[in-house]
């Protein structure tokens, strides 16, 4: 048994039913808050590091309600994007899988902010966009053919939106660590085409794509076939070759054949084959016999036989 199935088997009860709907009441939470009273969010609720050593460990978890959009609109757009992404992901590969990479997620998102602040001495909060983003991800790996309209009037499939994403976050990742060694190029990123190239959002988007990595070596690898599976695979193709080689057999052999005659479809495709339902057993005519030929009859008796 693959260790995913154990995971499975042995906590898949605490795994919960449509996770994203409870998500996203979580995002509707901190856009309401985000619109009443913007600096709640970061002074109480983010997750800074420096904050939790001193005791607010509740920012482990609060940080999720992070709003997803710098408006109202532009949050409820990325809301139901999120929600459909989510739901499918779940219905794809089952609630407890779902629930795994998410959590994946959350614990990714911790631990770079946790080594955001040891190394840079910084309490940098990414919010929820990377691990938003490892759902995207995901959701374009398994679904690549999914359209999107770009721009709200651009039909695009998924996987070339993911492609540039990926695009995005290797250049922001690239860029973060070039700060050190030539920051002109960061600040030319960062200024010029906008992509956050600074270590911080470096390391964050580093163990977004981590998460993403990390759980798809796990998946995959808990459903590779075992060797009793492997071994009814081959017996199956085995009886798929031997039944193709049965019917290309079959293939030059007649389907019909007229019980006076003999003649068959091969010898005239016009022919029209019939089955006599007066004649006691299946004894087929052509046309030109079918109504000519003489009714076979089962013997009634021993003298009939012998007659």
């Amino acid at each position: 048994m693959s260790w995913m199935k154990k995971m499975e088997r042995k906590f898949g009860k605490y795994a919960i039913p449509g996770l994203m709907r409870y998500v996203i009441v979580l995002y509707i939470i901190g856009v309401i808050i985000d619109l009443a009273a913007p600096q709640l969010y970061t002074q109480y609720l983010a997750l800074d590091i420096g904050a939790v050593l001193h005791g607010q460990i509740w920012r482990l978890v609060t940080f999720i309600i992070a709003s997803p959009g710098t408006s109202i609109w532009m949050a409820l757009i990325v809301l139901y994007m999120y929600y459909m992404i989510g739901d499918n992901l779940e219905r794809r590969w089952g609630t407890f899988a779902f629930n795994l990479y998410f959590l994946m997620g959350i614990l990714f998102n911790i631990l770079a902010a946790v080594i955001t602040y040891i190394v840079f001495g910084d309490s940098f909060e990414p919010g929820t966009y990377f691990l938003n983003m490892s759902l995207f991800f995901a959701f374009v790996t398994e679904f690549a053919d999914a359209q999107f309209l770009l721009f709200f009037i651009i039909p695009i499939k998924g996987k070339w939106l993911g492609y540039l994403n990926a695009a995005y976050f290797i250049v922001t990742i690239v860029g973060g660590l070039l700060y050190y060694i030539n920051p002109e190029i960061s600040l030319w990123l960062i200024f010029r085409l906008g992509i956050p190239a600074l270590p911080q959002y470096a390391l964050a988007a580093l163990f977004s794509m981590l998460n993403y990595v990390v759980f798809y070596w796990l998946y995959r690898k808990s459903f590779r076939p075992t060797a009793a599976q492997k071994k009814m695979q081959r017996q199956f193709k085995a009886q798929v070759m031997e039944a193709k080689k049965v019917e290309r057999a079959r293939a030059g052999q007649p389907r019909h054949r007229c019980a006076v005659c003999g003649r068959t479809e091969l010898d005239d495709p016009s022919l029209e084959f019939r089955f006599c339902s007066k004649c006691e057993g299946n004894y087929e005519y052509c046309q030109d016999h079918l109504y000519t030929h003489q009714h076979v009859t089962k013997p009634k008796n021993q003298e009939d036989a012998k007659r």
